[in-house]
């Protein structure tokens, strides 16, 4: 403390202000499956404002000098000096850099859906360019899964459309995003099977089903008519009333955990009338509850809710 302070009148001590901390710059590390969406989610990186670099050297890859923008860096197989433990040394190294935020994000998806955009688009396998695109898929798992292991982040892109994924990427990575735990809400079709990004699933075939109604067929969950079909469902207040005091001490008890984002699946025999009305109603009520918020409707037109 300084003279002056000490011979200054007794009163309670004002401590010195801080110094400003600089702005955390954030540093996401893209990476995944060759196929599994890891261009798209940097083009949607580079549409929130990240300068975006693919397939930079890892020799090269270092904290940046002199750029206020965050930055977006793909890494995969085809990298210069790619290894598992190169990427990981490097995004350590550059954690330790002062006031910068680094994060891996992993892009995967099921081998069969792979297979199918590769054949799709007539693409080689970069690791199987003269052989079966699912010798590829192969090594490039034995390749890459221990640095799926180590990310903060994997996204499996299996079910996701382009704007799916880049809305994700955005609940995720928004330099504008409310600071706390992000929700998604998905319906889904059990027919199809259940989403392997959920971490919550709540079967709603319980409910009256609107199918058998002739008029309501033809309707989603979206429809007023269908939406006042289920809610005359005694079952659907005290299902609905419990399903909110289940999430209230789960939401905080999962930020305090340091989880940013949380998917909860609400699942119907088609994925139309039932799941669709309650994941809307779920989706409301967080938004409510001040919660950023992604909805999505996976199986929406794929089916009907037999």
């Amino acid at each position: 403390m300084s003279q002056a302070a000490t011979t200054a009148p007794a009163v309670a001590p004002v401590a010195a202000p801080l110094a400003a901390q600089p702005a955390r710059r954030s540093l996401v590390l893209v990476t995944g499956l060759s196929g599994a969406g890891r261009s798209t989610a940097l083009r949607a990186l580079e549409d929130l404002g990240y300068e975006a670099v693919d397939n930079l050297p890892l020799a090269l890859l270092s904290a940046p000098q002199g750029l206020d923008r965050p930055l977006a860096i793909g890494v995969d197989s085809r990298t210069r000096g790619f290894s598992v433990e190169a990427v990981m040394e490097r995004a350590k190294r550059l954690a330790r850099e002062p006031g910068l935020d680094v994060k891996l994000v992993f892009l995967t998806c099921a081998d069969e859906t792979l297979q199918r955009r590769f054949t799709e688009t007539r693409r080689r396998h970069p690791l199987a360019q003269d052989r079966p695109v699912a010798d590829g898929i192969r090594q490039e798992h034995l390749l890459l899964d221990p640095l799926r292991a180590r990310a903060d982040l994997v996204i499996d892109s299996t079910d996701l459309a382009i704007g799916d994924l880049k809305r994700l990427i955005g609940a995720h990575f928004a330099l504008d995003r409310r600071p706390g735990l992000a929700v998604a809400v998905m319906s889904f079709s059990y027919r199809f099977g259940l989403p392997r990004e959920a971490d919550l699933v709540f079967d709603v075939r319980f409910l009256a089903n609107p199918h058998y109604q002739e008029a309501l067929r033809p309707l989603t969950g979206r429809d007023p008519a269908v939406a006042a079909y289920v809610e005359a469902d005694p079952a659907y207040g005290r299902f609905f009333a419990g399903l909110t005091q289940l999430l209230m001490p789960l939401l905080p008890g999962f930020e305090r955990e340091g989880k940013s984002y949380l998917t909860l699946a609400v699942g119907c025999t088609g994925g139309r009338h039932r799941s669709v009305f309650v994941a809307e109603r779920l989706a409301s009520w967080l938004a409510l509850q001040d919660r950023s918020v992604f909805l999505r409707h996976r199986d929406l037109e794929r089916g009907s809710d037999a």
